[in-house]
């Protein structure tokens, strides 16, 4: 006879060996696991102890989930004292080690804390669960660049269903992101968006995301996630087809020599790189490792402006560059023209996030961020989430299609949109603007030869979009 607990499974052997030591162990991770039947088999020394209920579970079991509604439904409040086990003893008609092993899970759960001499409390860390109306937004940074706008339009979602918004952000620094989870917790909120910090390393705070789960607080991660965590509810930037999209654009202006300026440790970044790989090999230029400069969030505002002067000194200026985002292309722009380089003359200069940044002068070469849209999903599928609505009947993607392209990670088929989506065009700019609006089909595109990105007419617009396949997803 086997145990299966999940996906472990106990051989007779075990458990005959176990059961010598510490017989406990292995009977309350049957149960914990919902397999009674299994348990009781096993261990039928239990039985007369612990009798069944009518729906078929231990009575410890049964007190446990009665008690555990009542803290999540509010009728135990957090710091508020339980009955003493002999209290409910007479109340349930259960013996007092039936309500002790109650309380025991309770416990080890974080429902309840223990004192010595005092008793049995709710947890504290309880408080969020009743209905606050509170939903908590972490970003890496507040005031500048995209933010402004991406929690403008949460906020447009959120006040119409009656919530606040309680508003944290990290620098993005893991240890901040810690720490600002550890605050949450102890606060009253229904549900947490978060845009987590470095995403491209390991998650070491991740015991703290799952006390998000065990006190059932939903939460959405928003442009990026942790690879060890990617089964989270998760809205993502296509930003590999981004990279993709400026890469290719400057290689059908007829550049050869393009190099490239990614953010190391998030998940943005490596994606861009991705798409810059492989417009390259799909033109048929070998990808050079030493054409890519790689930053972090440390040296973001040193080391890229660096790197250009050193390419200008060394006499290696390439024909493009492809940055990381609208931010690095101006450090990139500025130094380069400190040392005399005319931009778009002598090189092309790319962005990404169309930001203020990207009013710079005449414009810059960039890639539309739905900024607001971005938001407003996020708001509605943590909406969802906190609403209990199954993943079938999930609306957020179907409300957003005619602006978005959406999709899943469990399949590459993504929709094609009609007007209005986010993408990459040639204005009257010696560079690019970008905005959303109707594109011409891709055999009407009319691309600038050469070098040349002067003069370019309004009805002269380039859409790499038209024959994208996806610009931004939705991921469960």
């Amino acid at each position: 006879m086997n145990c299966y607990c999940s996906h472990i499974t106990i051989s007779r052997g075990v458990l005959e060996k176990t059961n010598e030591k510490s017989p406990d162990i292995l009977y309350n991770l049957c149960i914990k696991n919902n397999l009674f039947v299994r348990a009781y088999k096993l261990y039928p020394k239990y039985r007369r102890e612990e009798d069944m209920t009518d729906n078929g579970k231990p009575k410890y079991f049964s007190l446990m989930e009665q008690l555990r509604s009542d803290i999540m439904s509010g009728a135990i409040r957090p710091g508020e004292k339980l009955p003493s086990e002999n209290e409910l003893s007479q109340k349930y008609s259960l013996s007092r080690h039936t309500v002790r092993k109650a309380l025991g899970i309770l416990e080890q759960d974080g429902y309840v804390e223990a004192f010595h001499g005092r008793g049995t409390y709710c947890s504290e860390n309880m408080r969020h669960i009743k209905n606050s109306k509170n939903i908590a937004v972490v970003t890496t940074y507040i005031s500048d660049y995209i933010f402004p706008r991406l929690i403008q339009g949460m906020d447009n979602v959120l006040s119409e269903s009656g919530y606040s918004i309680i508003l944290k952000n990290t620098a993005n620094s893991r240890q901040k992101e810690a720490r600002c989870l550890e605050e949450l917790l102890k606060k009253d909120i229904d549900g947490l968006i978060i845009e987590p910090s470095k995403s491209e390393m390991i998650c070491k705070h991740r015991n703290l995301y799952q006390n998000l789960d065990k006190f059932e607080i939903p939460y959405v991660f928003i442009q990026g996630i942790y690879s060890e965590m990617r089964d989270k509810p998760h809205i993502l930037m296509d930003d590999a087809q981004g990279g993709y999209l400026v890469t290719k654009y400057l290689l059908e202006l007829g550049h050869k020599k393009i190099k490239g300026f990614f953010k190391a440790d998030d998940m943005q970044g490596l994606e861009r790189h991705k798409g810059y790989v492989k417009a390259l090999q799909e033109s048929g230029i070998a990808y050079d490792p030493d054409d890519v400069v790689w930053f972090h969030t440390e040296d973001r505002k040193v080391k890229p402006a660096l790197m250009a002067k050193e390419m200008v000194q060394s006499g290696q200026l390439p024909d493009g560059i492809v940055c990381y985002n609208d931010q690095i292309a101006v450090q990139v722009m500025e130094e380069l023209e400190k040392m005399g380089v005319r931009i778009p003359d002598d090189i092309s200069i790319t962005g990404y996030d169309n930001s203020l940044y990207a009013q710079r002068g005449s414009g810059i070469t960039t890639i539309a961020h739905p900024q607001e849209k971005l938001g407003e999903m996020a708001a509605e599928l943590i909406l969802e989430k906190i609403n209990g609505v199954p993943e079938e009947e999930t609306r957020t993607v179907q409300r957003h299609s005619d602006h978005l392209h959406l999709g899943s990670e469990q399949t590459t088929h993504f929709r094609r949109t009609p007007d209005g989506h986010p993408g990459l065009r040639v204005a009257q700019t010696p560079h690019l603007d970008l905005g959303a609006q109707r594109f011409p089909a891709a055999a009407d595109r009319k691309l600038p030869s050469s070098r040349d990105q002067g003069q370019i007419h309004q009805d002269q617009i380039c859409n790499p979009v038209a024959d994208a396949d996806a610009a931004v997803r939705v991921l469960r």
